[in-house]
């Protein structure tokens, strides 16, 4: 469960960061995390929820939302969106890709007190 080490970064970043600005309390946490990040919502919250007792991130709303993946295709030159079937292009059909998006998660911004 990667989500535990996830969340204990996430607060080593967002707590010192609140607390640099002034912050009593952190209020709200909006995140991006690619499809294939392999994050679990329901577990990430739950983990937040343990890992963030007792700091100013106590009680807040962990914001998760998915951005798709995307490849670009070795044989057509396509790129966007995967077909979710085959995991292959779209275009030509092709399971010659490459992932260009969708592995990453970032935290996007801050709502403090």
């Amino acid at each position: 469960m990667h989500e535990l080490t996830i969340t204990e970064n996430i607060l080593r970043v967002v707590v010192p960061a609140a607390e640099k600005a002034g912050a009593k309390r952190i209020l709200k946490i909006r995140m991006k995390a690619g499809e294939l990040s392999g994050i679990i919502p329901s577990y990430l919250e739950k983990c937040f929820e343990q890992v963030s007792e007792g700091t100013i991130a106590q009680g807040a709303e962990l914001i998760l939302e998915s951005v798709p993946a995307s490849v670009r295709c070795m044989d057509c030159g396509y790129e966007g969106p995967v077909e979710k079937k085959t995991f292959g292009c779209r275009e030509c059909g092709s399971l010659r890709v490459k992932v260009v998006s969708g592995r990453d998660y970032f935290i996007e911004d801050l709502e403090v007190e």
